[in-house]
């Protein structure tokens, strides 16, 4: 893994995006554990400090946007993210390059932590247990970390023998050359990280000083990730079990409380979310759109895709619709035929209205409640026995929560649910990082439904407004970076 410095640094220089998830992989000898780790007070220290801080999906979220049907080219781009948006992505690509290094370096983090770890002697009982917790989390968090690898590099989740990632599970030596393995062995690690975490981690304040906190790990988290986890798999009856274990009340119908969630005053529904306080150096999510403010004179490159937006407006009452749509926004009903749609026609997102004193940044929610629920109905649709009336209630919820107005739908065909829940999850997880995936993952259930555009998300007319769900490009490739520092490694195909 010598290679991953020179990759990092040149992902640096080349890349438009912040990648503020994509920290550097240490190197053999940067870290003394000696000096490091000398209590279990040095494990929570590092924990805190030097892990928690590399979970993230800023680069999932600016792919997935980007690349498919989620932003429009904005009245103030420069340049940003044009290749992405006109399907330019290789092995080369800065995104690709981003997501394999963040998540390993998170990976290579949570293995120091444990090497650590057999080096200390607990002081007592309690002691102990608090060891446990602390590992507990942190390897909750690098089965995490593969699952997102996973989802975006291996070309089939569902088939255990498809070629999966990088297996990571020491600390590497500076020469060490790892090859890709299948889904089945990074699975059966993923299994014992969850299983050891659900073991172990305390709910004791006394032992786990965030016991309880959603930006830490939780026990409904370890639910929240194997639900998601279960379900790219198709495993649905797993699937299921644990979305329900993750659903722990309902949706709440108060907007206040949902308007409060996103602007990061209260937990809301978040099962799970990276902390992105104002002090420090961290990156700003809603950075990905807009240079200054996420308003119209902030600098908006990119603005709500046209389709999406108009899948929204067809609910004026829907909360989605009255707060992810910046009140700033210029709409022109005309957008169709002007041909100045790119300054007349501007759909300002503000689902990351950001903090007081820092307006672009937010805390990055990765698992939220409604996700569960469409987890839900996707499992009483793929699953053994099809119940579409129940997979039509748990979209509903949804609809009935974010206040709609619609009635409860109703499904002739599986291929009907599959859709209706596609189109639930377009508009209920925009911007956090699923759509690529959901793609992917349904689009041939649904009817053969890929990326969506209107003529007006680019200002060049003949850009292609989709792509064949066959594509290639709807799994990443391995960066050329990688592919250049370790001969052991396979690329995916037609890259």
């Amino acid at each position: 893994m010598k290679k991953f410095k020179l990759f990092f640094i040149l992902s640096l220089v080349t890349m438009f995006v912040s990648c503020n998830d994509a920290l550097d992989i240490v190197q053999e000898g940067e870290i003394d554990n000696e000096a490091t780790f000398q209590s279990v007070d040095d494990l929570r220290n590092f924990l805190v400090a030097d892990v928690y801080p590399r979970v993230g999906i800023t680069n999932e979220i600016d792919l997935s946007a980007v690349f498919t049907d989620e932003v429009g080219i904005g009245i103030n781009n420069g340049g940003q993210g044009l290749e992405l948006h006109r399907y330019v992505l290789n092995a080369n690509s800065g995104h690709a390059s981003s997501i394999w290094l963040g998540k390993y370096a998170l990976i290579n983090r949570v293995n120091r932590l444990i090497q650590a770890s057999n080096t200390i002697t607990p002081a007592d009982a309690n002691e102990q247990l608090e060891m446990n917790s602390i590992l507990a989390e942190a390897r909750v968090l690098r089965a995490w970390a593969y699952l997102q690898l996973e989802t975006y590099f291996s070309t089939d989740m569902s088939d255990d023998n498809a070629l999966g990632v990088m297996l990571l599970d020491f600390v590497p030596s500076v020469d060490v050359q790892l090859p890709r393995v299948a889904n089945s062995q990074i699975y059966d690690l993923m299994e014992a990280d969850l299983a050891y975490g659900e073991a172990n981690l305390s709910t004791n304040s006394t032992i786990n000083p965030f016991a309880g906190d959603y930006k830490y790990v939780t026990p409904n988290l370890i639910n929240a990730i194997r639900a998601r986890f279960y379900l790219y798999r198709k495993d649905y009856v797993q699937a299921q079990t644990y979305a329900l274990n993750a659903i722990n009340g309902a949706l709440p119908s108060n907007t206040v409380t949902y308007n409060l969630m996103w602007n990061d005053l209260a937990q809301g529904e978040t099962i799970f979310a990276a902390s992105r306080p104002s002090a420090g150096s961290w990156g700003n999510i809603a950075g990905l759109f807009f240079f200054n403010t996420t308003s119209l004179t902030g600098g908006c490159f990119h603005d709500m895709g046209r389709n999406l937006f108009n899948l929204l407006d067809a609910y004026p009452s829907d909360v989605r619709r009255v707060n992810w749509v910046d009140a700033t926004s210029t709409i022109d009903p005309t957008y169709a035929t002007n041909s100045n749609y790119v300054t007349s026609d501007v759909l300002v997102i503000n689902k990351y209205p950001g903090k007081a004193s820092q307006p672009l940044r937010n805390d990055i929610k990765l698992f939220r409640l409604s996700e569960m629920y469409l987890i839900l109905a996707e499992t009483y649709v793929g699953g053994t026995t099809v119940n579409l009336s129940a997979a039509a209630n748990q979209v509903q919820a949804i609809r009935t929560a974010r206040g709609t107005g619609q009635t409860l739908p109703s499904y002739a065909t599986p291929q009907e649910a599959w859709a209706d829940i596609m189109l639930e999850r377009r508009k209920e997880l925009c911007f956090e990082g699923h759509r690529y995936v959901d793609i992917k993952r349904l689009g041939a259930l649904a009817g053969n439904m890929s990326i969506d555009r209107n003529a007006t998300d680019d200002e060049v007319s003949g850009t292609p407004l989709t792509l064949p769900l066959t594509d290639h490009r709807f799994t990443l490739p391995i960066p050329q970076n990688e592919i250049a520092g370790n001969v052991s490694i396979q690329q995916n195909p037609n890259y």
